[in-house]
């Protein structure tokens, strides 16, 4: 299970949710003026959501089990506390293996 963040107030998360949906929303609209200004609007939207809605988070869950790859590149351009873990580890796992196999 995903654990929920901190409590906040109802208010607070609700005005949150509803401007992570605008801003999602907005991002097409801005995507023929030049630049990459929809990607961060989207960006944000998405982190504005994903850190005030259970559903939300199951959500991209299991979207990122069903496209690892995907998944991976969102959570990196996030800077998701679980993509800077999971870096961590493969990097771990790397130099162990480094050291196991010697050099070559």
């Amino acid at each position: 299970m995903i654990p929920a963040p901190p409590a906040r107030r109802p208010a607070i998360r609700i005005a949150q949710l509803v401007l992570g949906g605008l801003l999602i929303v907005a991002a097409p609209l801005l995507a023929p003026v030049p630049g990459p200004a929809g990607i961060f609007l989207f960006a944000g939207g998405l982190v504005l959501i994903l850190r005030n809605s259970a559903a939300a988070r199951q959500r991209f869950a299991r979207a990122k089990r069903k496209w690892p790859r995907t998944g991976r590149i969102i959570d990196r351009a996030m800077r998701r506390e679980s993509a800077l873990r999971r870096l961590a580890r493969e990097r771990q796992n790397e130099r162990q293996k480094t050291r196991r196999d010697g050099p070559q």
